[in-house]
């Protein structure tokens, strides 16, 4: 493994805009029998703000504890700025910032009092790279003598965030941020993200929620330890093979049940409102979607065509892939 990682050491770092480049890491737990990750590859550019979209159990948490030092990929190889997560673990370490899934700050501790402990880790001060936590640091500042066990779920994640920023690393990496946090501390972290992308910091950021993948400049959809595709949301939104339509009535649950039943509905899910199909005969249902409804027997239907979204093109290349 050793030749391999060096051989390919020379060839990842031969692009000095990439920050991140992933070769073929894989990894498994229980002795084998679980897989995290199988083969996963792709490059993050300097700068950039990337996605990494997926449910629980697709494998995001272990991708990212591998990247930032903190867990052994059993094959594969991986560069972060510049360096080699085995070779360079401790370099690593330095220039990276990361917020896991679960706060793991110290409880005990007040506010001020973790941002504090965390800059000298690093052998920086608050005041040195108070630009980069100010935004965030200005809403936590009523509190900053509260414990950080006593904070709100929302002030806890901007907690984190700021400790993760305090020594100015070069890549940040955020596992599911905004999982467990209201819709409008959702929307400010995301807001904040957007200015530390302006400080030119590379951002990875994994999430399970479809809605946010539009927020980021280009995503990989993962399931299974595996990825899916690699695009902008809107190259990915582009690529969904079907004509696709929103259809409700009174009765959704039966309507859903009817619809999976019958022969000229290729796919069927729930979206909320409505439901939102494809059918196997595109000509078919273009010429006469009247008489489609006309079959289904329910009260009060309404169809019509719609833009996919990245949640669609999820459940499509899900459906294709037979996961």
């Amino acid at each position: 493994m050793g030749d391999i990682k060096w051989a390919c050491t020379e060839r990842l770092n031969s692009d000095p805009m990439v920050d991140v480049s992933v070769q073929n890491i894989s990894k498994t737990y229980d002795e084998g029998t679980v897989k995290a990750l199988s083969g996963i590859s792709f490059e993050v550019e300097k700068g950039e703000l990337f996605g990494i979209v997926g449910p629980d159990g697709a494998g995001k948490t272990t991708l990212f504890r591998i990247l930032v030092t903190l867990l052994l990929a059993d094959a594969g190889e991986a560069m972060v700025n510049g360096s080699d997560v085995v070779k360079d673990y401790k370099e690593i370490r330095s220039k990276v910032g990361y917020m896991p899934g679960k706060f793991s700050l110290y409880q005990d501790l007040s506010v001020e009092e973790n941002l504090k402990f965390f800059a000298s880790i690093f052998g920086t001060t608050v005041e040195e790279n108070y630009h980069l936590v100010k935004d965030i640091y200005v809403q936590l500042e009523p509190f900053k003598r509260r414990r950080a066990g006593a904070l709100s779920g929302g002030m806890k994640q901007k907690l984190a965030l700021c400790c993760a920023l305090i020594h100015r690393p070069e890549v940040l990496f955020l596992d599911e941020p905004t999982t467990g946090v209201d819709t409008v501390s959702r929307k400010e972290f995301w807001e904040m993200l957007k200015r530390l992308k302006s400080e030119g910091i590379t951002i990875l950021v994994s999430t399970p929620y479809m809605d946010e993948a539009t927020l980021c400049e280009r995503i990989a959809l993962v399931q299974e330890g595996q990825i899916m595709s690699i695009d902008t949301p809107d190259g990915i939104i582009a690529r969904y093979p079907d004509q696709l339509f929103a259809i409700k009535s009174d009765n959704m649950s039966g309507l859903l049940r009817d619809l999976r039943a019958h022969p000229e509905v290729a796919s069927a899910f729930s979206f909320g409102e409505y439901h939102h199909i494809t059918f196997t005969d595109k000509q078919k249902i273009a010429e006469g979607a009247s008489s489609f409804l006309a079959t289904l027997s329910h009260h009060n239907l309404e169809m019509h065509t719609i833009t996919p979204t990245v949640e669609d093109c999820f459940i499509q290349l899900m459906s294709h892939d037979g996961r």
